[in-house]
């Protein structure tokens, strides 16, 4: 938005990709996706259908690995670094049911200051898992490649709440699978398809 342009709610706001009122905190299985920004090539590349990760990569995926270190109720399952994008699977376990603040319920002791989002940032939901591991990956990244102020992810992240074993197996198999399948993956900016 440029200085001249004043704020509108109609049109300046950004639609949540969450499911209303679910919380995200509560124990069960997440299938993650987060992209790169601009869908850029930095965590390394696909050779002979496998990963080969770069110094970037292997840090990103360093990171994913020591969720737990900072979340325990954070348990990790499978998880896939690529070119632009990883996957991964996050099992929130042992979490106390947290309650969604409602609009009418909102008061100062239970809206979290600090977060940007208007009623908070569950402290160990998967919101504040992802948005650690996007602030923690961008800022070593960044430091590494010399580079200051430059997104590292894109906005946003694609969410999937695990509903069974079935649903979990696949998307394991998706993820296992995703080097093989590089060639035809919506994420491939060399796929002319």
């Amino acid at each position: 938005m440029t200085a001249n342009m004043k704020y509108d709610p109609d049109k300046h706001h950004r639609k949540s990709i969450r499911l209303k009122g679910y919380d995200y905190s509560q124990s069960g299985a997440y299938f993650v996706t987060i992209c790169t920004y601009n869908k850029e090539y930095l965590f390394g590349n696909i050779v002979d259908e496998k990963m080969n990760l770069s110094e970037t990569g292997a840090i990103v995926s360093k990171c994913w690995n020591n969720i737990p270190d900072h979340f325990p109720d954070a348990l990790l399952d499978y998880f896939v670094v690529m070119p632009n994008h990883i996957h991964g699977i996050i099992n929130i376990v042992g979490a106390k049911h947290s309650h969604l603040v409602s609009t009418n319920e909102a008061s100062p002791s239970s809206v979290n200051a600090s977060s940007l989002q208007p009623y908070g940032t569950n402290p160990n939901s998967l919101g504040a898992i992802i948005q650690n591991f996007k602030s923690v990956t961008a800022r070593k990244v960044n430091r590494m490649l010399g580079r200051q102020n430059v997104p590292l992810w894109q906005r946003n992240y694609y969410e999937h709440v695990i509903r069974n074993e079935d649903d979990l197996n696949e998307i394991r198999e998706y993820i296992v699978n995703n080097p093989l399948k590089w060639a035809l993956d919506k994420e491939n900016m060399d796929n002319k398809m």
